[in-house]
């Protein structure tokens, strides 16, 4: 392991004063950055916690929205009563990730920053409408997210937490690949008065994605036979775990699955 500064902030201003000096990055859970910086992929001058910070804990539900702050652990999300009443999909969703060691060190806001191709949290935010709330303003998740490991976060900038819209209903579906416990493909459905999203992670190249055609369909007549065929393999993620087509087959079989469980 090579040298670098650790800092350990203590509020959101600290964190990002240390950010915007020389190439510092921001660590949480540290479940990504960690085997990073083993595998010498990256090598920041500084590590800036943000984990003990008290402005990014917490969870609230208010006018019909479930925020989470960006600090809080999977197992967190997983166990707040007050997630698994309003969203049981999301709680049941953050109760999946990866092993009991993951889920108690890895953050909400740490995954929805990575935006890792197969991480599961990205699908619930574009299902549930969620915005983005960063360190620079709020960003609706349509927006937030760009592509693979690509985001609208901002060299410096950190995200502070995500306000989850409560739906009518809500699944998520998961085809778990056993190595790594990300998600072959998932697919988050949410059921609300202005219509249907469906969210899928795992499957595309260009990262998480809304299915547009299921969201139609299901926003007519929301039952399993109401989802269409399995959408194009072209651009769909091909490796020793699965080609495109069977990825693209498991969108639409995981989509009716959901549907059929909300």
């Amino acid at each position: 392991m090579y040298d670098f500064e650790y800092v350990k902030a203590g509020s959101v201003s600290d964190a990002l004063k240390a950010l915007s000096a020389g190439d510092a990055q921001p660590i949480s859970g540290g479940q990504t950055l960690i085997p990073t910086l083993r595998a010498r992929l990256g090598q920041p001058s500084a590590l800036v916690d943000l984990s003990k910070i008290a402005e990014l804990k917490g969870i609230e539900v208010s006018g019909g929205k479930v925020k989470i702050g960006g600090a809080s652990t999977h197992h967190e999300v997983a166990e707040s009563a007050d997630v698994k009443g309003a969203i049981p999909a999301l709680a049941a969703l953050a109760g999946h990730i990866g092993d009991p060691a993951v889920r108690h060190r890895g953050t909400l806001g740490g995954s929805v920053a990575n935006n890792d191709p197969s991480a599961c949290y990205p699908a619930a935010c574009l299902a549930l409408d969620a915005a983005i709330h960063t360190s620079a303003g709020d960003v609706a998740a349509d927006d937030f997210f760009q592509g693979m490991f690509d985001t609208a976060l901002e060299e410096g900038q950190i995200v502070t937490g995500v306000s989850f819209a409560v739906p009518e209903a809500a699944n998520y579906q998961k085809f778990v690949q056993p190595a790594s416990r990300f998600a072959l493909v998932g697919v988050f459905v949410a059921k609300s008065a202005s219509g249907v999203r469906v969210a899928v992670t795992g499957a595309s190249e260009g990262g998480v994605f809304r299915w547009t055609e299921a969201e139609e369909a299901l926003s007519g007549k929301f039952s399993p036979d109401a989802v269409p065929a399995a959408p194009p393999a072209d651009g769909m993620i091909g490796d020793l775990h699965g080609s495109p087509e069977y990825r693209a087959h498991l969108v639409m079989v995981m989509t009716k699955r959901a549907v059929a469980a909300c």
